[in-house]
């Protein structure tokens, strides 16, 4: 699985005009699944969101977690994390999971979320043409791939 994990002071998506998610501080979660891609994965990925330690104290340093700013988390499914563009100028998403593959582990994030954060996931629809819009405070963007776990 890969995250980028933005730190927004506010963020939405939108389907057709109609939000299916709105947040204020928090993080937008771009997800990507692929096809190597375990429960596990996503155990450990929702255990290092939750933790992340992202927002500022009153010192100005990155010492707070999403708890500790009452934040809240918009997750969006987006396979093109994936995007392998070695060859040619068309990317190929091969190794992006199918949705059969794909759907039971970005549920199964939402209610790992859901159960460590204590609070309600807001969400896109897996595989719908989304608008997403956000701010992002700071910039603060941070990128997490489970298959490189030694290197978070």
């Amino acid at each position: 699985m890969r995250a980028v994990i933005q730190r927004v002071s506010e963020a939405s998506c939108k389907i057709n005009g109609l939000a299916t998610g709105e947040i204020a501080v928090g993080f937008l979660v771009l997800l990507g699944i692929e096809d190597a891609d375990t429960e596990e994965d996503a155990s450990w990925l929702a255990q290092k969101i939750i933790g992340m330690r992202i927002f500022s104290d009153e010192n100005g340093l990155m010492n707070k977690a999403l708890a500790d700013v009452n934040g809240n988390i918009l997750l969006i499914s987006q396979f093109t994390l994936f995007a392998q563009t070695k060859k040619g100028n068309r990317p190929s998403f091969i190794r992006a999971a199918k949705p059969e593959k794909a759907i039971p582990l970005y549920e199964l994030m939402i209610k790992t979320l859901e159960n460590l954060s204590g609070k309600p996931i807001f969400t896109g629809v897996f595989g719908a043409d989304m608008k997403v819009s956000l701010i992002n405070d700071g910039p603060v963007t941070i990128m997490m791939d489970t298959k490189n776990k030694d290197n978070h």
